[in-house]
């Protein structure tokens, strides 16, 4: 595993802020997590909200992909990870079938992994024609870019994650994304 400053994992932390960690509430004193901080500065607060409600914020085995860097992880640095962020939302992921069937295979059995998506069901504006002509548009610019901004759905996410072995705890829109925390059944 890579010790850039992006690459946030909370095996960097020590025993003792472990313990301290995980035994206080998410709500009390202020004390800085630099898996939190580093959510915050890449602006991902709202997922760091979804993971402290989901009780996941202060996981010990936490490791969050960056949306902004790539790092390359062998098995052994998935062995003991029971959260896995992904911060990049699946939409923008090139090789989305490829990336959840590894997952699958490399994250340990009842894993959580947790990500975002756009859906795009929320971005119509009253089934006007803007909606129509803006998403046409879109579309044709991103084939001529060669950019992935895949069209989804809660339902078409849903079907996707449970086809590769991942169960679906929850689902919750925030501030017009859709973010989920699914168990890996291996």
């Amino acid at each position: 595993m890579e010790g850039n400053s992006v690459l946030y994992s909370s095996r960097m932390l020590t025993t003792i802020e472990r313990v301290y960690q995980k035994n206080r509430s998410w709500a009390s004193a202020n004390v800085v997590n630099p898996v939190h901080e580093n959510l915050v500065k890449e602006g991902f607060s709202s997922f760091l909200e979804y993971l402290r409600w989901h009780g996941l914020a202060y996981e010990p085995e936490m490791l969050v992909l960056s949306s902004r860097h790539h790092f390359f992880y062998d098995q052994n640095d998935m062995e003991g990870v029971r959260v896995l962020v992904n911060l990049k939302k699946l939409n923008k992921i090139k090789d989305l079938d490829n990336f959840l069937n590894v997952l699958h295979l490399v994250l340990p059995p009842d894993a959580n992994f947790t990500g975002c998506f756009s859906d795009s069901k929320n971005h119509r504006l009253n089934g006007s024609n803007w909606y129509k002509t803006s998403f046409l548009y879109k579309r044709f610019i991103d084939f001529l870019d060669h950019k992935t901004d895949r069209v989804m759905t809660r339902s078409s996410v849903k079907e996707l994650l449970e086809l590769h072995g991942f169960r679906i705890i929850d689902m919750t829109e925030i501030n017009g994304i859709t973010y989920f925390n699914t168990l890996n059944q291996r």
